[in-house]
């Protein structure tokens, strides 16, 4: 779809997945697999990213209008009802944009973690945080910006295997991941977090979201968004297994089953 990689697994209803700030179909694929068999899963990176390249300079003003389109093109792609949605992180927060502006296209949104800062009543101090790793990355790099987001966002340092365990598709991955987080870095850290969603359309369309967080990410800021909205919208956070990134292993499993059954309740 016009320049959009994206791969599909299974059938039966759509499933889409918007990535987050890595951008890319990789690190759904666990997750998407064990949900071919009830779904026809499809995952994609997100223009700018990985294997979907941009045409020309990025324009960070229009750049959810563009992610926002490329998402109802995949959709229109693979059915012409209404379909599942599944974004987190920044990939949550261009999925709430889509059901705003495309609510005939979505039967549900499953929002896990959108880092919409100014929801929070310390707003400002978190926006002022990613400036502050906007700043380390702008004067020393990615490595310490990365470091100071780990620990800002409760993230931590994961245990990476051993360079001889890990298969030749992931090594490929994590390749992809590490030119991702520079484009990341210089067009998004500072943009998603910034935006306001349209909070009286949601108003009218929550029996259509899903707010899901991670069972180990509670008091991490991703999380704390989805509090604000499940109490402007009468509802709750549905916790999902692991943190921020559940979906990869050694959770994907677990996670999928969680997913499947949220979208299919009632």
């Amino acid at each position: 779809m016009n320049g959009i990689h994206h791969e599909s697994r299974g059938s039966g209803p759509v499933l889409l997945f918007i990535p987050g700030g890595n951008g890319d179909a990789g690190p759904y694929s666990h997750v998407s697999h064990h949900l071919a068999d009830r779904f026809t899963t499809v995952t994609y990176d997100r223009r700018g990213f990985s294997r979907s390249p941009l045409e020309g300079e990025p324009d960070d003003a229009k750049r959810l209008d563009v992610d926002v389109e490329d998402a109802l093109g995949l959709l229109n792609e693979f059915t012409d009802q209404p379909a599942f949605v599944f974004g987190s992180s920044s990939g949550a927060i261009v999925a709430l944009h889509l059901l705003v502006r495309h609510p005939d296209r979505v039967k549900t949104v499953v929002a896990h973690e959108p880092p919409l800062a100014p929801l929070l009543p310390d707003g400002d101090k978190w926006l002022a945080v990613f400036q502050d790793i906007h700043d380390t990355y702008r004067a020393e790099g990615l490595v310490p910006a990365m470091r100071k987001f780990g620990t800002a966002m409760g993230m931590g340092q994961r245990q990476e295997p051993a360079a001889a365990e890990v298969p030749q598709a992931v090594k490929e991955m994590m390749a992809r991941m590490s030119a991702n987080m520079h484009f990341w870095m210089r067009h998004e850290l500072l943009v998603y977090p910034s935006l306001v969603p349209d909070l009286e359309a949601l108003d009218t369309l929550k029996d259509r979201i899903v707010l899901a967080g991670g069972l180990e990410s509670k008091e991490h800021m991703p999380y704390l968004p989805n509090v604000v909205l499940a109490d402007r919208f009468g509802a709750e956070v549905v916790d999902f297994p692991g943190d921020h990134i559940g979906y990869a292993p050694p959770h994907a499993a677990e996670f999928a089953e969680r997913l499947a059954g949220v979208l299919t309740r009632g």
